[in-house]
């Protein structure tokens, strides 16, 4: 699928404190708990337990959210499909939502039962 300018404003429009609970709620149905969620968001945004607390209370919008995050070098490592967009063709004219996307791809594998050394990816090194 394509992403228009209309889908990127109304993910960039949404709330991100909407949003949490039903990432938490589907997390914590899988038996993931809200510590592994919060330290899969910090290493792929860089926001801490505080700062994340913080943007919630203040009811930020994912526009907000993504220009305040830190996002991690090896975000770029995160690939696939996730609602049917693969996230590698997203253009880059749409970054926000394609980082929305990616944070969602994190979630999903979290949900699966993924490790947690391969939800935060690593560059391999070639010798």
């Amino acid at each position: 699928m394509k992403v228009t300018s209309e889908k990127n404003e109304k993910v960039a429009n949404m709330i991100f404190a909407s949003i949490y609970p039903l990432y938490l709620n589907r997390l914590e149905k899988n038996g993931r708990t809200k510590s592994e969620f919060h330290r899969v968001i910090e290493w792929f945004t860089g926001f801490n337990e505080d700062e994340l607390q913080a943007l919630i209370e203040e009811k930020a919008t994912f526009r907000t959210f993504f220009q305040k995050a830190k996002i991690h070098p090896n975000a770029h490592l995160i690939k696939g499909v996730v609602c049917g967009y693969r996230i590698e063709d997203i253009e880059d004219e749409f970054d926000l939502y394609r980082q929305c996307r990616r944070m969602e791809k994190l979630i999903d594998e979290l949900a699966k039962g993924r490790k947690m050394e391969k939800i935060m990816r690593v560059e391999k090194k070639l010798y």
